[in-house]
């Protein structure tokens, strides 16, 4: 859809026309944001920290101001530094995007006292909205339906504690301030209240700097279903339909799509009239999302958040509506250039949030340099917003998130088969992310049918997390095709290398060997060179084999008479290749070095990476079981408590609250049981 452009009002001094944009955020939605303001002709200014120096959206944007150290506290939440920038540069708005402080009251308050336009609701808006206490407040003034629930003032324990016995358990205790699963804990008998309240005040301190709670019924086999508004500050308000993001883990959305396969068009016109209704509450001006969860009879509100949202692509794609574009149209003083009658929903779109995470150890966050970053083209429906690329580094500081891959088709089952094409043919290396997750995830039978609730992903986490298929010769072909391109395109760089002629050998015969260990089998393999196709022998066995580049740096490979295109990269043990059967990693085993060793420290309890310390949940001294909690840490802005890996005593604490650890680093020795 094409948006119109109106004429900017001039006569409110929070909305207003202006040519420069400061994004106060990160990664992929500082990316998002820069290219649609680029497209309005609008110069945008990034900021960073130390650790994002080099960070695409630094060099994206047309200026970029250093705000500190690695700390968000000292960088992308330290408000007077941010504002600072703004005036530095001459920049007359700044978007919040989201997480950090796109729902900071205070910050836009901040803003607004500086003279400059945050792309976002009021501060006033914001506090009415922005609180799950109060919005749930003010919900049930207009007649909202409500979960049953505590959103009061009073935070004490003994208030809390009443109130969860008054709910009944199960019970959810969530941050009133909170967001994407941080802060919130599903408590199912009293026992576990206090500690849970203690933990989520701790992450809800931590990530909003607001540990106020509130609880609510938990509503088994819940369905989680969200309504995009927009206002402008004329007193037009729009709903763009619904989103379904059922598909979570702790709280954490991982699949959203739009329309809702759940929802009959009845249903959807009354959900999306509960939205519009609620926002209309409070006047709402700019972009946001209404939540509600149903418990597959009855739609219950739970929460606003008022800024745009990590899945708003979805809409986009079913709307062919530019969420920012009218953000920044709003923002403007502008009037929304469409009517609630003139959306049309079109097709089907779904999204997949890309980690750098390990779904195989309890998706353990991964940091580090990524080496290879390649995704498909963005064509035939697919959509990739990203904030990496190859050569940037995954910090342990911030969300995990690298990318978003989303599809639109005509219809549910097909938009499914291109966003899970998208996932096949986007390889990541360098370090660990959840794409083979995603991928058996999205094409369940129970996904595709839509027979999902809020836990599904915690009940089959198992068959999601050991999928995989067989390493066959094709993988076999595939590794060493990988190798000898590797090796060809490093001879290129050396004049005269007899690398560049295939089967050339040092010495003896025209064949190689090759050994590949993958899980615990080892594969010995032999290349023997020909005058036309080469060979490979594998356990006796002749295969005819020959393997060329492709354009797009993939690897065509001819396996007795049937050409693949599989993808390589080659690492200094290590061998990845994406066949048509799956990702497969195996170690190469050099025949000219020694092999690194290894180790694990599964028997230790180490920092798994660098991270903070918030709790120490033993003594010294104590005797504990196997798997009893030692400590906690925060690591990428969410809790890991590292616990026991045998029965013994604590002889010693090697670290305390609030202390920086990095990886591998031993915090706690304990003796082992006798037996």
């Amino acid at each position: 859809m094409e948006l119109s452009v109106n004429a900017a009002r001039t006569d409110h001094p929070l909305y207003r026309r202006f040519g420069t944009l400061l994004i106060a955020n990160r990664g992929e939605i500082a990316c998002r944001v820069i290219r649609t303001a680029r497209a309005m002709g609008i110069r945008t200014v990034a900021i960073y920290s130390e650790a994002d120096r080099d960070a695409l959206h630094v060099a994206m944007a047309d200026d970029a101001v250093l705000l500190g150290q690695a700390h968000a506290r000292d960088s992308y939440l330290n408000i007077d530094r941010i504002i600072e920038a703004a005036q530095k540069t001459g920049a007359e708005a700044i978007h919040p995007g989201y997480g950090f402080l796109s729902e900071n009251a205070e910050f836009a308050r901040r803003c607004a006292q500086a003279g400059i336009v945050f792309v976002g609701p009021t501060a006033d808006m914001m506090e009415a909205m922005g609180s799950k206490s109060g919005s749930k407040a003010l919900m049930e003034r207009a007649g909202v339906p409500l979960v049953p629930g505590y959103h009061g003032e009073a935070q004490d324990d003994a208030t809390l504690t009443e109130a969860a016995d008054k709910i009944g358990f199960p019970i959810l205790v969530k941050a009133s301030a909170g967001g994407g699963g941080r802060g919130m804990r599903v408590v199912r008998t009293a026992e576990e209240l206090a500690p849970a309240i203690v933990s989520a005040k701790r992450e809800a301190k931590a990530a909003f700097g607001d540990d106020r709670m509130l609880i609510e019924k938990y509503v088994d086999n819940p369905r989680h279903i969200e309504v995009q508004i927009i206002g402008d500050s004329h007193g037009n308000l729009l709903s763009l339909f619904e989103r379904e993001c059922t598909l979570q883990r702790r709280h954490q959305k991982v699949i959203e799509e739009a329309p809702s396969p759940t929802l009959n068009p009845a249903q959807r016109e009354a959900v999306c009239a509960s939205a519009r209704k609620a926002a209309a509450a409070v006047s709402y001006v700019g972009a946001g999302t209404i939540e509600f969860v149903s418990d597959g009879r009855d739609v219950f509100f739970i929460e606003m958040n008022t800024r745009l949202q990590v899945e708003h692509p979805v809409t986009e794609l079913i709307t062919g509506v530019d969420l920012v574009e009218l953000q920044l149209r709003v923002a403007f003083g502008e009037k929304l250039p469409m009517t609630q009658d003139q959306l049309v929903l079109n097709g089907h779109a779904i999204e997949a949030r890309v980690y750098a995470e390990n779904p195989n150890k309890n998706f353990m966050p991964s940091v580090g340099r990524i080496k290879t970053w390649r995704t498909p083209p963005e064509a035939d429906g697919l959509r990739i917003d990203a904030g990496y690329r190859e050569g940037d580094t995954v910090s342990p500081n911030y969300d995990a998130m690298l990318a978003k891959v989303i599809a639109w088709a005509p219809t549910r089952d097909v938009a499914i088969d291109r966003l899970n094409r998208g996932l096949e043919e986007t390889d990541v290396r360098g370090i660990v992310t959840n794409i083979p997750f995603l991928s058996a995830l999205v094409t369940h039978p129970q996904v595709r049918a839509n027979a999902i609730d809020t836990g599904f992903i915690e009940r089959e986490l198992a068959a999601l997390t050991t999928q995989r298929a067989a390493f066959s010769d094709l993988e076999l072909a595939a590794c060493i095709a990988a190798i000898v391109q590797s090796e060809r395109v490093t001879a290129r760089t050396i004049i005269g290398s007899p690398w560049q002629t295939a089967g050339w050998m040092m010495a003896g015969t025209r064949q190689r060997s090759f050994v590949f260990r993958e899980e615990m089998q080892e594969h010995k393999v032999t290349l023997r060179y020909g005058r036309g196709s080469s060979v490979l022998v594998v356990d006796g066995r002749e295969i005819a084999f020959d393997h060329a580049s492709g354009e797009t740096g993939d690897i065509h490979v001819t396996l007795d008479g049937v050409q693949s295109r599989v993808t390589g990269v080659v690492g200094r043990h290590e061998v990845y290749v994406r066949t048509r059967n799956g990702r497969f990693e195996v170690h190469w085993v050099d025949p000219f070095g020694m092999e690194d060793e290894e180790q694990s420290g599964a028997d230790r309890v180490v920092a798994p990476l660098p991270g903070t310390v918030v709790a120490l949940l033993v003594e010294e001294g104590a005797t504990v079981e196997k798997g009893a909690a030692i400590v906690t840490l925060e690591v990428m802005k969410m809790e890991q408590t590292l616990r026991a890996p045998f029965a013994g005593k604590v002889i010693r604490l090697k670290c305390k609250v609030g202390d920086i650890v990095q990886e591998g680093v031993e915090l706690a020795e304990i003796e082992p049981a006798q037996p």
